[in-house]
């Protein structure tokens, strides 16, 4: 039994399970080193630290009630989970966070059994619960299930079809709406933390149900006058009225870092054997604790490494621009020539760069939430009158709008134009940020152009293209991070559609390259230059329509072709080997060898790591060439 005598709570919690031998006492002090835990955490990793901030006692408190892991705890967007992840056995190696070969920055199953559902994308936890409340169902089960969705995530269309869907049904199950910016609910204090315990009761409940079966049955004036009165009471607490409507129990708000109000109305809740999913809504501030609140905005959200004395953010010198932020500039250049250039993100202005467009150009800036689905319709009915949209949205987000890039965009042809953010590999944020498949899902639409940056140069030159295609929906794809230091123009000039270029003339090998991997492409070359191979390079630029010409040219032209693109395999690839098979250039001989992203999921890690796991780098394509033209095995010569 832990006792109350120890110098360091959280040193004697080493699973959830410790945490419940406490007293409740007791959780106010573990919260306060819990919450510094995470912050020296972040400081050596970097990561997303306001959230996690925010949800500190909550997270206390749902562990301290619920019995984990047997009950299952979903975390909405998993970068709320770093104070989860110390209480639940993960302590020693938090400060491996988006390390390679350490703790991911969101929730993972394959981590720990504390983790029922992986997440990243938000707006999932409601129907993953439900699924699993069902499923416990059937199995005859008894345990509990709590989703936590932050309220940035109920902007999402998705939240209210599981809800809608968790509504009709019988299955228990608790939602949680973590309302860390005031967006729904008033200031709140001792009377409303009275009556979300109350209401909370199974007493109240049962006298609530009394109440309703009794004015039924009475005449329709005053049943309507009672249950008016029932719901005025209610409303002293914020109006629960959607959720309600929705099929939820709604409770709340509750002071989300109070312990003395959100310890009984868990209890009540967890000990309620009700008949319908329960809302509970939390009031949290997210940043809470952050030591350098006042001076920095990032409390709200991600840092760098940062000085725990003072705040000073570890980031290396750029040594050139970002792609996010010269996309930024190079549509705002645009949009100073062109009034019908609209900008549109799903709740990432700032990730995107569309922030700068906003602020020079309001009216015609739209961040329409989490909600990509919505986006690209929106930007579809944009685009029918005349307007030219920019959907600036992260290639891994774009996904859950495939159906409305299809449908309400290729089908119709609309031009609208798809600014792809965080194509290829990204980092830190690992395989769920990853932009694989954006190549693959594109270039089997009819109709579409894909382009691919090469450089910060090529990017503005493609948004200025983007700009002119007025008859069909376009894409610019282009990767995370700093640039390769080309020196960028004022304005972007237009490309002529489905072109590419040759920046490097050989006789051997060529190597064909899509977007991103170009810089590296070269310096391949170089290499192979010095071991004796004579190498062409040539930047697609267009991953559809492709240029045939080029590829033709290149075809008969050499012994072996590479292409490579950092994306899955089905992309640009895959469009090129049909072509080339199909118009008889592989019947000579010519040697092709694909480079694209493994058929793999690459774990968090450092660029460079993440391109060396997915033999994207110069050494692989070296390693290709050679192998694949039958010389000698890399050893300083090549074989006569």
């Amino acid at each position: 039994m832990i006792t109350e005598n120890t110098t360091s709570l959280l040193d004697l919690v080493k699973t959830p399970r410790d945490l419940r031998e406490l007293k409740p006492e007791n959780l106010k002090a573990l919260a306060q080193e819990l919450r510094q835990e995470v912050i020296n955490a972040v400081s050596v990793t970097g990561g997303h630290l306001g959230a996690g901030l925010g949800v500190v006692e909550l997270t206390i408190a749902l562990h301290y009630i619920y019995k984990t892991p047997e009950d299952r705890l979903i975390w909405d967007v998993g970068h709320q989970a770093y104070p989860h992840k110390v209480l639940t056995g993960r302590r020693d190696r938090i400060k491996t966070l988006r390390q390679t070969g350490g703790l991911s920055g969101f929730t993972k199953r394959e981590e720990s059994e504390y983790d029922p559902f992986g997440a990243a994308h938000s707006s999932t936890s409601i129907s993953a619960g439900l699924g699993m409340a069902v499923a416990r169902d059937l199995k005859s089960k008894e345990n509990h299930v709590v989703a936590v969705i932050g309220d940035g995530a109920m902007s999402a269309g998705m939240a209210y079809e599981a809800m809608n869907n968790a509504g009709a049904s019988n299955s228990r199950l608790l939602v949680i709406l973590n309302d860390n910016d005031m967006s729904i609910a008033p200031a709140v204090g001792a009377m409303s933390a009275y009556l979300s315990k109350l209401i909370s009761s199974t007493s109240y409940r049962s006298l609530r149900d009394l109440a309703k079966q009794i004015a039924s049955h009475l005449p329709k004036q005053i049943e309507r006058t009672a249950k008016r009165a029932e719901e005025y009471a209610r409303g002293l607490v914020t109006g629960g009225t959607l959720f309600e409507e929705l099929g939820f129990y709604y409770v709340g708000p509750v002071d989300g870092h109070n312990l003395e109000h959100l310890l009984p109305v868990l209890q009540n809740i967890r000990n309620a054997r009700q008949d319908k999913p329960v809302l509970l809504h939390v009031v949290t501030e997210k940043g809470r604790g952050h030591p350098f609140a006042e001076k920095s905005l990032e409390k709200y959200h991600a840092v760098q490494k940062f000085d725990l004395v003072t705040g000073t953010q570890t980031k290396a010198k750029a040594n050139a621009p970002s792609y996010t932020e010269v996309f930024s500039r190079s549509l705002v250049k645009e949009a100073e020539y062109d009034k019908e250039i609209v900008a549109i993100t799903a709740a990432m202005p700032s990730g995107t760069g569309i922030d700068k467009f906003a602020k020079q150009f309001p009216e015609r800036s739209f961040d329409v939430g989490i909600a990509e689905q919505h986006a690209v319709t929106f930007a579809a009915g944009l685009a029918t009158e005349g307007l030219k949209p920019f959907v600036a949205i992260y290639s891994t987000f774009l996904q859950r709008a495939y159906d409305q890039i299809v449908h309400d965009v290729a089908i119709q042809g609309l031009p609208v134009r798809f600014a792809i953010d965080r194509a290829g590999l990204v980092g830190a944020d690992g395989a769920t940020h990853a932009g694989a498949f954006d190549l693959a899902y594109l270039c089997c639409l009819p109709g579409f152009i894909v382009m691919a940056a090469a450089d910060e140069a090529e990017l503005m030159h493609m948004v200025a293209t983007a700009a002119t295609i007025n008859d069909a929906p376009s894409a610019i794809r282009y990767p995370r991070g700093e640039g390769v230091g080309v020196e960028i123009p004022d304005r972007g000039t237009p490309l002529p559609i489905g072109k590419g270029r040759v920046l490097r003339t050989g006789s051997t090998a060529a190597i064909l390259s899509l977007g991103s991997r170009l810089k590296d492409c070269l310096s391949a070359a170089e290499q192979l230059a010095a071991l004796g191979f004579s190498t062409t390079v040539a930047d697609a630029r267009f991953a559809k329509p492709f240029d045939k010409g080029l590829i033709t040219k290149i075809a008969q032209g050499h012994e072996l072709l590479i292409i490579i693109e950092e994306g899955a395999v089905g992309g640009f690839s895959s469009h090129v080997l049909n072509f080339l098979a199909a118009e008889g250039l592989l019947d000579n001989g010519l040697r092709v060898r694909p480079m694209t992203l493994p058929d793999k999921f690459i774990d968090h890690a450092s660029s460079d790591e993440q391109h060396k796991m997915a033999a994207l780098d110069s050494a692989s394509i070296v390693d290709v060439v050679v192998k694949a033209l039958d010389k000698n095995e890399l050893n300083g010569s090549v074989s006569a």
